[in-house]
């Protein structure tokens, strides 16, 4: 597997090996031990499947004080995703990484606790598969507008189906006081 580190420490796009002929395609989408190598997680404790239709925008969603680390991947379709360093503290702070991830490139994109995550549908529809190294904790959920002027998030020219929890995100000013801190690694 090809790892790219992005211009965010720690944030990873990861391109698994596929061996594919005119029969189709074998690729393993998560291998503890090899995943473990490059500083990746090896304890997952919840895997979450969605699907939605063109022109739907999930996000940006981040837990606190419970926040997940996320392993994403798309199985069928297309997304445009992103990760929004939120760690209050960090040099990055505010900052983004943007990836395409299809059922061609069989990307994958690894964001660290303490990053927002959002992502729209490019294709006509799409299944978006994640790993979390934590569990779903509602109560702790915050959502970060996703058109927030201050994160300057290009997204393409769409105008996004939201849900109505999205469409009632906070920009990124008016949450720093319940986001999480950065902890520098050791």
């Amino acid at each position: 597997m090809n790892i790219i580190e992005t211009e965010i420490p720690g944030v990873l796009i990861i391109e698994p090996k596929i061996f594919g002929d005119s029969r189709g395609f074998f690729t393993e989408v998560y291998q503890a031990d090899r995943y473990a190598k490059c500083g990746l997680p090896t304890h997952f404790v919840q895997d979450n499947l969605s699907r939605s239709a063109r022109g739907v925008l999930r996000g940006l969603h981040i837990q606190n004080p419970k926040p997940q680390g996320k392993l994403v991947t798309v199985l069928r379709g297309a997304v445009i995703d992103v990760g929004v360093d939120v760690r209050v503290g960090s040099s990055t702070f505010g900052r983004h990484v943007k990836v395409e991830l299809n059922d061609q490139n069989r990307r994958q994109f690894w964001l660290p606790r303490g990053f927002a995550h959002g992502f729209v549908v490019i294709s006509e529809s799409a299944d978006f598969f994640y790993k979390c190294d934590d569990y779903y904790s509602p109560k702790d959920e915050l959502v970060v507008k996703w058109d927030d002027p201050a994160l300057a998030i290009d997204w393409g020219n769409i105008r996004p189906e939201l849900s109505q929890r999205d469409r009632e995100g906070r920009p990124l000013a008016d949450v720093k006081g319940m986001l999480p801190r950065f902890a520098p690694s050791r």
